[in-house]
């Protein structure tokens, strides 16, 4: 068991979690300018856009790197420092460090080895885009980036496919429309908002369902930072148990039909895209890329 007071021995080193502004400069609070300034080092996922961040408030403070690439062998240097009384700050490039971002494995070495961690409110793209996508905010599941591939895109869907929780994620402008279309293939028309370039001049949400969003991309070149917000499974229970195949992904399902029922592939995704409420085509192009 751990048990932390934070301010109770002064003398004590700390690491201090920041957030940074996601795009707005105006977003950052004056306690986070405070620690920033008073900390000994400030480790930053990447130092010259963290530079940058520092000069325009007038911040000398040191910096030292920590991301991805060198965080293991990092963190003993930084745990160094606090536990010989030094206070440390991590920041990201933007927002919250540990959120998609480096810094959970620091904060867990520095409880491993009691000292204290403090934590700054701040900025965070997922919880603005929840908020202003206009969907359920009581409860909801934030997954983060999907995998890059189809495959292993559509088998992490599949497992959030019975989630009531709203769901959030962020994406690359160069992933979004297939994305979309993979979430269409498994999770079905859901409402869904997409939500880039939050807190700057070019802000903009689209709210809509995944085929219409689906539309909308067509039309645009995509730019920015991507959330995702997209509504929870909603299907009442009792009507989810006659929804036998509701586990099944796409291609599962036509498969399920060829060896149960004995039938071709062309019947088997015709009973499928009935079942589904799916275009006979899209189906199809699923079982045979997928295959």
């Amino acid at each position: 068991m751990n048990i932390q007071k934070s301010f109770d021995d002064p003398t004590k080193g700390v690491l201090y979690v920041v957030p940074t502004p996601i795009g707005n400069l105006e977003d950052i609070t004056y306690r986070a300018l405070k620690v920033l300034k008073s900390v000994s080092i400030i480790a930053a996922e990447d130092t010259r856009n963290t530079k940058k961040l520092l000069n325009h408030f007038e911040i000398t403070t040191s910096l030292i790197s920590y991301h991805e690439h060198n965080k293991a062998s990092r963190a003993d240097q930084l745990l160094e420092r606090v536990q010989s009384g030094e206070s440390i700050a991590i920041v990201s490039d933007a927002g919250m460090p540990a959120i998609s971002d480096p810094g959970y494995e620091l904060v867990e070495a520095a409880i491993e080895h009691d000292q204290s961690v403090v934590v700054l409110p701040g900025a965070n793209a997922a919880l603005c885009a929840l908020v202003g996508s206009g969907l359920p905010a009581r409860e909801f599941y934030f997954y983060g980036f999907l995998p890059r591939k189809k495959k292993d895109k559509a088998a992490a869907l599949t497992q959030l496919k019975d989630f009531q929780a709203t769901l959030l994620f962020y994406e690359s402008p160069y992933r979004v429309k297939d994305t979309l279309k993979t979430i269409s293939e498994q999770l079905g028309n859901r409402r869904v908002a997409i939500a880039r370039e939050l807190t700057k001049r070019f802000e903009e949400y689209v709210r809509g369902t995944v085929d219409e969003l689906l539309v909308w991309v067509e039309q645009q070149e995509l730019k920015g930072e991507f959330c995702l917000v997209m509504e929870g499974n909603t299907t009442p229970r009792e009507q989810e148990t006659l929804l036998w195949w509701s586990h099944l992904s796409v291609l599962d399902h036509v498969n399920y039909y060829i060896a149960e029922d004995n039938v071709s592939s062309k019947e088997a995704i015709k009973q499928v895209a009935a079942d589904r409420k799916m275009p006979k085509r899209d189906v199809y192009q699923i079982f045979h890329v997928d295959e």
